[in-house]
């Protein structure tokens, strides 16, 4: 949808309405089109109205006070940028609008942080499934004496002890891609479950 720019008197009042304009755009930019399109809307019907209520001050006077109390475009917009971007993030369960969502929140608590770790864990599990490809007698789930010793790489000289076993042998790789959809799929599922309490 295309937004209707404002129509001004004077010059300086255009030049200072398209720059901030042009802020809030920048800002939205990591949001949908649909979703920006409605911030813009929004900022520049309040910025139209407001222009409306002139009481004969100057065009350009009034147009700052309008903007002052609208705010700085880029701190006003992170938070609601940031909560969309997650709502887009727990919608569409792709990868790289999470990854956004949650760079976007890191700052607005220690339980996004968790959930950011949480998610590059999982590429643990990838880099263990790249290293079985490479070292396969390396590289398992092992056991020592029948209790659990590790998931991931041993050295070499370990291999010797007959104690040490690996249990998964084939079934490793699968496991651990059964693993990461698994784990990425309820982490997901948790950050969802996290934005509504957050919403209530």
């Amino acid at each position: 949808m295309k937004i209707k720019e404002i129509e001004f008197k004077e010059t300086a009042s255009k030049r200072v309405y398209d720059s901030y304009m042009k802020r809030i755009k920048k800002a939205v930019k990591p949001l949908p089109s649909t979703d920006q399109n409605e911030i813009i809307l929004e900022f520049n019907s309040h910025i139209y109205e407001g222009l409306q209520r002139n009481t004969n001050n100057l065009e350009i006077d009034h147009l700052l006070d309008i903007l002052d109390k609208l705010g700085i475009p880029e701190e006003v917009l992170k938070p609601l940028v940031a909560d969309k971007k997650l709502e887009q993030a727990t919608k569409t369960f792709n990868p790289l609008h999470i990854i956004k969502a949650l760079a976007l929140n890191i700052t607005n608590g220690i339980s996004y942080l968790i959930f950011f770790v949480l998610y590059l864990l999982l590429f643990g599990f990838v880099y263990l499934i790249y290293a079985k490809i490479v070292n396969p007698k390396e590289v398992g789930l092992f056991l020592n004496d029948n209790s659990f010793m590790v998931l991931g790489k041993i050295k070499e000289g370990n291999l010797n002890n007959s104690a040490i076993t690996e249990v998964l042998g084939n079934w490793f790789i699968p496991s651990m891609i059964l693993s990461i959809v698994a784990s990425y799929f309820i982490i997901t599922f948790l950050l969802k479950l996290k934005r509504k309490i957050n919403k209530k």
